[in-house]
């Protein structure tokens, strides 16, 4: 089968690759109809992972199952389904208690599993024409048949759920605001979740015009950096309190406005600008070995963080990627509903064939590219 390879930072390629097949009775395999590429894959992209050489990449998968292992006993061949990108077993500690995302099965030693990611185990990503999901019963999350709704379901493999999770960890509540930082696909969908929440009002803190004017149409209260400090201008806004709530959209590559690399930077920001005994909500990527770190502190991921503030103002902080199935299938009705649309971060629809031009013009921020699209079968 075609899949898209990483073989160096900058370099990916459309390979003929060895086809999935049945390893577990509790396997499916799923012809995939559309997976997205993520800011996250940008991180190995760039070199700054560990990644070797080899990986398929795509965590954020939808598609049609076209086999089924002899264990699965709640899916059929033919059915459509999303799988979130957080591979789980369903039945250790972690997954009992809903926390998916670190699941202690399916990746011995590191918590948590997903498909097509450096340290997340074994399991090739789905920028693929198939994808083997293994614990299907518990991975697959079925939705209607047919192509309706297809980029809407696509973002319930990852960045809705993550977007949601990120405002949920701040625990917002209706009537509040809430500062976003990032107006990437994940800061827009934190942004999007917080307007279905109740908030009152949502700024979101980005400097490049096209996130910036996306943010404005669903109703949030766009901040462009690049003209002035990020935190006056929501002081300025707020009569000097600041946000009830906040959410890290952004992670470790945070850039100041003349491009230099500041990896604690959104922390502080959100420290300073979220009101005292206010909470913080961290979705954006944090490692704790950064190859292209700025500093070697930076590269252990220890980063100079204002802890004395933080704990002066009596703020708190959620941390840690997106129990997917903790939302997904609520999403996923809202979206059958027409209460949800998320599609609307979608830029742009290519083949697969594409993807490595669409890696390389996401990676430059380019206009059009933010939230690509693959569909394997076109």
């Amino acid at each position: 089968m075609r899949a898209v390879v990483y073989n160096g930072p900058h370099d990916v390629s459309v390979d003929e690759v060895e086809d999935p097949r049945i390893q577990d009775p509790n396997d499916v395999i799923v012809k995939i109809t559309t997976t997205a590429i993520c800011g996250s894959d940008l991180h190995m992209y760039e070199g700054r992972t560990d990644a070797e050489p080899g990986i398929v990449f795509g965590h954020e998968n939808m598609g049609t199952i076209v086999e089924v292992g002899p264990g699965v006993a709640s899916l059929r061949k033919g059915d459509r389904v999303s799988m979130p990108f957080n591979v789980a077993c369903g039945f250790c500690r972690n997954c009992r208690a809903g926390k998916t995302g670190f699941c202690l099965t399916v990746n011995p030693g590191f918590p948590g599993g997903a498909y097509g990611y450096v340290s997340m185990g074994p399991y090739r990503g789905g920028q693929a024409e198939y994808l083997r999901v293994p614990f299907a019963d518990f991975n697959c999350l079925k939705l209607p048949p047919g192509t309706e709704h297809e980029n809407d379901f696509a973002m319930l493999a990852d960045i809705f759920p993550t977007g949601y999770h990120g405002v949920a960890m701040s625990e917002l509540r209706p009537g509040e605001n809430i500062t976003v930082m990032g107006g990437g696909p994940v800061g827009l969908m934190a942004a999007y979740s917080a307007m279905l929440m109740g908030a009152a009002e949502v700024f979101v803190v980005d400097k490049v015009p096209d996130r910036l004017r996306l943010a404005e149409s669903i109703g949030a209260t766009p901040i462009d950096f690049s003209a002035g400090d990020a935190v006056q201008q929501i002081l300025d806004r707020t009569d000097g309190v600041g946000t009830d709530r906040g959410v890290d959209a952004v992670g470790y590559q945070a850039h100041g406005d003349g491009g230099e690399e500041h990896p604690a930077a959104v922390l502080n920001s959100l420290v300073d600008v979220v009101r005292a005994t206010g909470m913080i909500g961290v979705i954006g990527l944090y490692l704790a070995h950064d190859p292209g770190a700025p500093d070697e502190h930076s590269g252990r991921g220890e980063l100079l963080f204002k802890m004395g503030k933080f704990f002066e103002k009596g703020l708190r902080m959620g941390t840690g990627q997106a129990n997917v199935k903790a939302y997904n299938e609520y999403l996923r009705n809202m979206i059958i509903a027409g209460r949800a649309t998320p599609s609307f971060v979608v830029s742009k629809e290519l083949p697969l064939e594409a993807a490595p031009e669409a890696y390389e013009r996401f990676d430059r921020r380019e206009a059009g590219y933010s939230k690509v699209v693959l569909k394997p079968a076109a």
